[in-house]
């Protein structure tokens, strides 16, 4: 048989651009404490941002020192990291809302974010939720480490 016989061919039609889905919204109850009118509770809505939009979140969140011994070293705000994710990632509520802001009295959604989910594991469960729709199926400890290992 020769070698070009053997060769398997691969369709990439799959990968050519407008041929992907984008990425669906998901709707997920964060917290019992937010409730409508009829007293259903308020689901956030998520949609994955992309990889792109992650690498620039990085280099935001990345700083470099001189460690002796080392040289110059990349320091990632890990926990800022994430949380600028899931502030991304989050479609509703927008917590870059200038009317959140506003009530919240802080420029950053962020802040914003930890703020309306002020009970401990909702905050947690709101950056577990959009770093899973993001496409991390690692938990959160595996993934820092694996960040500030880049």
């Amino acid at each position: 048989m020769s070698e070009k016989q053997n060769k398997k061919v691969y369709d990439l039609s799959f990968f050519m651009p407008g041929q992907t889905i984008e990425a669906e919204e998901v709707k997920v109850p964060i917290s019992k404490r937010f409730v409508d009118k009829e007293g259903n509770v308020v689901p956030f809505i998520f949609k994955a941002i992309t990889t792109e939009r992650i690498d620039e979140l990085e280099k935001e969140n990345t700083t470099y020192k001189n460690v002796k011994g080392r040289g110059r070293v990349k320091d990632l705000d890990s926990q800022r990291f994430y949380a600028r994710i899931a502030v991304e990632t989050t479609v509703y509520p927008n917590f870059k809302a200038k009317e959140l802001r506003e009530a919240y009295k802080t420029e950053d959604p962020v802040e914003v974010a930890k703020r309306v989910l002020s009970v401990g594991g909702e905050y947690a469960n709101w950056l577990n939720k959009a770093i899973e729709i993001n496409g991390f199926d690692d938990d959160l400890e595996d993934l820092e480490e694996a960040a500030k290992n880049l």
